[in-house]
């Protein structure tokens, strides 16, 4: 039997009583507002070599068993089989496609053709067992609020599954419209989607606010209800995000494109920064990264960030073209923030105090050094719009909005340093989620077409056949109309719940 040393989770806002791994993944959020961290990031106890010659499962199971380590082998890979099942279109789970010297990490065959597939497809079995594991008799409700694509990706996820509830709240107009179609049309009693009058941070905003109110949590309670949270807040989403680096690496080596040890570059469209914490994530648990290159979209906190050492979310808030990336409060950065601090949950409480109050807070210059892995920069909507065009034009290749951001700023960053080192970059959507972009992008003539003749087009211009998940939508009656104003988040879930 393998010698796994356990990992326990800290609050990064204060020094209370760590919990285990099934315990943050059922609260979702610390009692004191702050997130859950592992009280060390484990190392991989497999080589690279050894990982090439397993599938998807095997190298999941492989990373996911050094971070929840209260789970057994049996509990673990049976969330592992029921996630990553025929809901995804590929054998291989996340294939990469080699594109102009690049990598892309195509992480959106799942059922709702985003990359939070690759992390809400286990989310629910591994809070149904951590439930279990934890005697838990109340129904669990999860609150997320979404940017576009988690809302779909967790009801997808959770409709149907016994024992949870799920309400997903989104800017009514603040996603693109067949992610709308996505969230509306779902089936399942214990679903439930509203939008609201406001933006992305008005909704996570609202979500945190409702999570920390102790008495209604109490009131819900004497009801037989707890909330939890799909967010990439919940560590329950981080870890599984892990897996898909360490494959991509692996995967890299068995096709003879890297040596063993030869270090990668890895390019992530970011936004609330979960995905690319992940591969922070990987990087300290050994596997051979040399930049973490954080792609933003106009709305470019990050990337001022990165440069300045000041995040400062008072400016004007920019919907664009790539809507799961608009947002000025990136609540993953605080898991970063806490970690460079050196695990220091005070001075994180200070700085998060800061942000929520003046909006803004700047790290130390001690802080700042150990920021060196990462590289920030931004694409504009116009650069976003012809990277699309470029790189379809120069392979074929045909990029969503999102990945076309991740892949501009890559060109920029060799452009800026020169570095030639292999690079994958996190592919997070289907073009087929934001087709009037995609297409625009190729060619303005599209424009007269419906959003679904534009599905057609782009399936013959791609050569790729349409995503079951959009085949889906085209006729499915729309189910929630549910609308409210941020103040008014609380009682419709009251109302949902009935109490």
């Amino acid at each position: 039997m393998e010698n796994i040393t356990e990992v326990l989770y800290n609050s990064t806002r204060s020094k209370g009583k760590p919990v285990t791994a099934s315990q943050a993944i059922l609260k979702g959020l610390s009692d004191d507002g702050g997130l859950f961290v592992p009280d060390h990031i484990p190392a991989l106890t497999k080589s690279p070599a050894e990982l090439s010659a397993m599938n998807y499962k095997q190298v999941a199971y492989e990373v996911m068993k050094l971070f929840l380590t209260d789970l057994t082998e049996e509990e673990l890979k049976s969330c592992i089989d029921k996630a990553y099942d025929s809901k995804f279109d590929t054998e291989v789970i996340a294939p990469l496609v080699e594109a102009q010297g690049a990598y892309y990490l195509e992480l959106f065959h799942g059922s709702t053709i985003a990359f939070k597939d690759m992390a809400l497809s286990i989310l629910p079995h591994l809070l149904i067992t951590s439930a279990r594991k934890n005697q838990i008799k109340n129904e669990i409700v999860i609150l997320t609020a979404t940017s576009g694509d988690t809302g779909k990706a967790a009801l997808a996820g959770f409709a149907g599954v016994e024992g949870t509830r799920i309400i997903v709240f989104y800017p009514k107009n603040g996603v693109s419209p067949i992610q709308e179609k996505q969230m509306v049309t779902q089936k399942g009693d214990n679903t439930f989607v509203v939008g609201i009058h406001g933006n992305f941070d008005d909704a996570q905003t609202g979500v945190k606010k409702i999570f920390s109110d102790k008495e209604f949590a109490e009131e819900l309670d004497a009801k037989g209800f707890q909330f939890s949270s799909a967010n990439s807040i919940n560590i329950g989403r981080l870890v599984p995000q892990v897996c898909y680096y360490v494959y991509a690496y692996a995967q890299l080596l068995k096709e003879g494109k890297i040596t063993e040890g030869e270090k990668i570059n890895v390019v992530v469209p970011t936004g609330n920064f979960g995905n690319i914490l992940a591969a922070f994530y990987a990087k300290n648990m050994g596997l051979p990264i040399h930049k973490l290159i954080c792609a933003s979209n106009e709305n470019k906190v990050l990337y001022d960030f990165f440069r300045t050492g000041t995040y400062d979310r008072n400016r004007e808030f920019v919907l664009t073209s790539s809507p799961s990336m608009d947002i000025l409060i990136s609540s993953n950065l605080e898991r970063l923030i806490y970690h460079i601090a050196g695990d220091n949950a005070d001075k994180n409480k200070e700085l998060m105090a800061s942000l929520g109050g003046q909006g803004r807070y700047e790290i130390s210059a001690g802080m700042r050094e150990e920021l060196k892995d990462f590289y920030g920069n931004f694409a504009s909507e116009e650069e976003t719009a012809e990277e699309i065009a470029r790189l379809y034009r120069a392979c074929g290749y045909v990029l969503d909005t999102h990945t076309s951001v991740a892949s501009a700023v890559y060109r920029k960053y060799i452009a800026e340093t020169g570095d030639t080192t292999k690079t994958v970059i996190a592919s997070t959507a289907s073009p087929f989620k934001f087709t009037r972009s995609v297409m625009n992008a190729i060619d303005k003539k599209y424009d007269a077409m419906s959003d679904l003749e534009l599905v057609d087009e782009l399936s013959g211009l791609a050569n790729v056949k349409i995503p079951g998940a959009i085949e889906e939508i085209r006729t499915a009656p729309v189910v929630h109309d549910h609308q409210c104003e941020v103040d008014e988040m609380k009682d419709a879930v009251k109302g949902f719940l009935g109490v």
